[in-house]
């Protein structure tokens, strides 16, 4: 519908999601380090509006460069509000019982994930494209006032932002997710693409030598020191290579492949989206009693079991029936894992650089993500394509397969982690002040 209204070729529809995924994925840590420096409630708040007014924006936008620009603001608003989210959530709550109210939390997020699709699908089958943003206007402009009424105010541990540290993370994560987004249309091999990989891994290269020597960091490299803040920025890293890349094919396979309306498409893929509404609750909760890496570890597998068991029976006229509890098996395991991991993350530190913490972890899955769709589409054209739905199948199920395996190191990751967090940054923290 998008490209019937707005004359839109591939190129353009394209960046419809690489222009949010760009400038969300670039800014993560520009998000938790502005909200560390200004106020996370003010920098939260900003964040929600600027959300908000893109939505407005690309529901109106008159072109698809002006949607695609529209969408690229909303991604500057959600790379704000995502880091800050859980910092506000953890320092308003006991420490105790972190684990409850960040199960809450994926519960929600649970929520958004399963009806995303649903009501987007129903939204285009029923009305038109434009009303997929306007739907987020008057959420924005209910959640505004709340924030700033409701939210208790709090700042990082440094007066001032790290500016060249700043300018050299964002000029990296640009240069490497922009050829990450572009490799495949491109090619892998052509300079515009070595080039940016290039120049981005060297700019961040330089922003970790900037960080080590620099008196107030706005990623403290000393968090990788720590085991279990590396290992579980490496499991999330890994699942969301594994769980992004084998979704953005698996979501055209009911459209493309079977022929179903965009609803329709929603419906049958409920029962893995909707299972981290009802699990992470209760894996939030979990994480305060047992050790959490367990839990990721568990849910991490069974997420790469679901994902294989998809790739090994898809065909061009699977019955639906087939499909049913592998895609509950991987909605198990993706609730299993989003609430134990932040809870992991945020207490590897302390109070006040979780948002620092939150914002790395952050932007390190939405990396994997990039990463991961940008690979898994690679395999997908080595051994298929769309010409049919036997070609799109062949590439889709080594595809999924390879995610699965990734997802597989993801859990073994996970697993590794063992020791508790809170013990062991305490420790770090006394071998550092003894150095």
């Amino acid at each position: 519908m998008i490209r019937k209204d707005l004359g839109a070729g591939i190129e353009g529809l394209e960046w419809t999601v690489n222009a949010y995924t760009l400038s969300f994925a670039v800014l993560l840590l520009t998000g938790a380090a502005l909200g560390d420096r200004f106020g996370r409630r003010l920098m939260f708040s900003i964040g929600l509006g600027i959300f908000t007014l893109a939505s407005a924006a690309a529901a109106v936008a008159p072109t698809i460069g002006a949607l695609d620009a529209a969408r690229a603001v909303q991604g500057v608003g959600g790379a704000i509000v995502m880091p800050l989210t859980l910092t506000i959530l953890s320092a308003a709550v006991p420490e105790e019982r972190r684990g409850v109210f960040l199960g809450a939390w994926g519960g929600i997020s649970g929520l958004a994930v399963a009806f995303g699709p649903l009501v987007g699908g129903a939204v285009v089958d029923g009305i038109s494209w434009h009303w997929i943003f306007w739907l987020n206007v008057p959420i924005g402009l209910v959640l505004l006032p709340l924030a700033l009424w409701r939210l208790d105010e709090s700042k990082g541990p440094f007066g001032r932002v790290d500016l060249a540290g700043l300018g050299l993370v964002s000029a990296g994560l640009f240069g490497i997710v922009w050829g990450l987004v572009r490799g495949n249309s491109l090619g892998w091999s052509s300079p515009e693409i070595v080039g940016s990989l290039l120049a981005g891994a060297v700019l961040v290269a330089a922003f970790v030598a900037w960080e080590l020597r620099t008196d107030h960091p706005m990623l403290p490299m000393r968090f990788f020191r720590n085991r279990t803040f590396a290992l579980s920025n490496v499991a999330s890293l890994l699942m969301s290579f594994g769980m992004f890349g084998s979704i953005f094919l698996l979501a055209q396979f009911f459209q493309t492949v079977q022929g179903y309306s965009p609803l329709g498409s929603g419906l049958r893929i409920l029962p893995w989206t909707a299972m981290p509404m009802i699990v992470a609750p209760i894996a939030g909760a979990l994480s305060d009693r047992i050790p959490a890496h367990r839990i990721i570890g568990t849910g991490l597998a069974l997420q790469a079991v679901g994902l294989a068991w998809i790739a090994a029976v898809s065909t061009p006229t699977t019955p639906y029936a087939e499909l049913v509890l592998p895609f509950a098996i991987s909605g198990i395991g993706m609730g299993m894992f989003f609430a134990p991991i932040a809870n992991v993350v945020l207490s590897a530190v302390r109070g006040e650089e979780e948002g620092q913490a939150s914002g790395a972890n952050n932007a390190v899955r939405e990396l994997g993500g990039v990463l991961g769709v940008a690979v898994l589409a690679s395999v997908f054209a080595h051994y298929g394509g769309y010409t049919s739905g036997t070609a799109f199948v062949d590439g889709m199920n080594p595809a999924v397969f390879a995610g699965a395996a990734v997802v597989a190191l993801g859990s073994v990751a996970a697993f590794a982690i063992k020791r508790r967090p809170k013990v062991e940054a305490v420790a770090a923290e006394a071998v550092l002040e003894g150095a």
